[in-house]
């Protein structure tokens, strides 16, 4: 393992977790501002599966079967979102 690559992949899920306190802390809400936390968080859980669960040294198979699984949650938290809009 790199250290210096996950010291790096560290302080980016620091500072991204720390712009979506943010927006949730300032009051932000809409459509942006759930595209933000939700597009920081499917880049935070990538990172994690890649850098911290390995899955940078898997098969093409488990890249694919986990990336659909955090894609689709995130979709389907998204597709929720979307629809109890008024």
């Amino acid at each position: 393992m790199n250290a210096k690559r996950l010291d790096a992949v560290f302080a980016f899920l620091i500072a991204a977790t720390g712009v979506t306190w943010f927006v949730g802390e300032s009051g932000s809400a809409g459509p942006a501002a759930v595209s933000l936390i939700l597009g920081l968080a499917g880049v935070k859980g990538w990172l994690v599966i890649r850098e911290f669960m390995l899955l940078r040294h898997a098969s093409t198979l488990w890249n694919l079967v986990v990336g659909g699984w955090l894609a689709f949650v995130l979709a389907m938290i998204a597709t929720t979102y979307w629809k109890a809009l008024p």
